[in-house]
C-alpha cells in the first residue's frame, strides 16, 4: 500500500515537473514575442487628460469649433502587439464612453485601428489602417458618409512625448484636399 502511494506521489511529482517546464516554454515563447512587439504607441499608454477640439458640422460652410475635455487610458493588449484606449468624452450636451482597439499585423507591418462608440455599441467603424515613420503615423480608410464617398485620415504626433497629439481629417475628393474636424492633445494625468 505504500509503495502504491509513494509511486502515485512520485508520479504526480514528475506530472508536475512535466507541466511546468511545458508552462516555461510557453511562457518564454510569449516573453519573446512581447520583447520583439511594435512599440509605436507605446507612448500613448498610461492615463491621460484629454483636450479635444472637434467641428460642430463638417458639412457646413461655418467653421464652428466646440472645445470640451476628456481623459484617455491606453494599456497594451495581444502582447504588445495591440492596445486598448477607453476614452470618456464629455461633449457639451452628453458624456459617454468609446474605445480604439488598436493591431499590429507583422506581415504587412502596418496597424488597424477601429473604433467603438458607447452610444452605437454595436457598430465598430471600419479600421484606418497604417503606420508610423519618425513618431508620424498615418492611418486611412474610406467610408460612405452622408452619401458622399469619403477618405478618411487619422494622424498621431508622438514627437513630444509629453504631449502626443491626434487629429481625424476627411477628403471629399479623393485625397486631394483634406479637412480635419477633430484633435485631440493628450496631457499626463498626474
Amino acid at each position: 500500500m505504500k509503495t502504491t502511494y509513494l509511486l502515485l506521489l512520485i508520479s504526480f511529482i514528475f506530472g508536475m515537473q512535466a507541466m511546468a517546464e511545458k508552462t516555461n516554454d510557453i511562457n518564454h515563447q510569449y516573453s519573446k514575442e512581447e520583447s520583439i512587439a511594435p512599440k509605436d504607441f507605446d507612448f500613448e499608454l498610461g492615463t491621460w487628460k484629454v483636450k479635444h477640439r472637434r467641428l460642430k458640422n463638417m458639412f457646413s460652410d461655418k467653421k464652428e469649433w466646440l472645445e470640451f475635455e476628456g481623459s484617455s487610458s491606453t494599456t497594451k493588449i495581444l502582447g504588445g502587439y495591440g492596445n486598448l484606449e477607453d476614452n470618456v468624452l464629455h461633449f457639451p450636451d452628453d458624456s459617454f464612453r468609446a474605445v480604439a482597439i488598436r493591431s499590429y499585423d507583422s506581415a504587412t507591418k502596418k496597424w488597424s485601428i477601429w473604433w467603438l462608440d458607447g452610444r452605437s455599441p454595436n457598430k465598430l467603424d471600419a479600421p484606418v489602417v497604417g503606420s508610423f515613420k519618425n513618431k508620424v503615423g498615418l492611418f486611412y480608410a474610406e467610408e460612405v458618409l452622408n452619401g458622399i464617398q469619403t477618405k478618411i485620415r487619422f494622424k498621431w504626433d508622438s514627437s513630444i512625448q509629453k504631449n502626443p497629439k491626434w487629429e481625424q481629417a476627411f477628403s471629399f475628393d479623393n485625397g486631394a484636399t483634406w479637412e480635419t474636424n477633430w484633435t485631440m492633445s493628450f496631457l499626463p494625468a498626474n
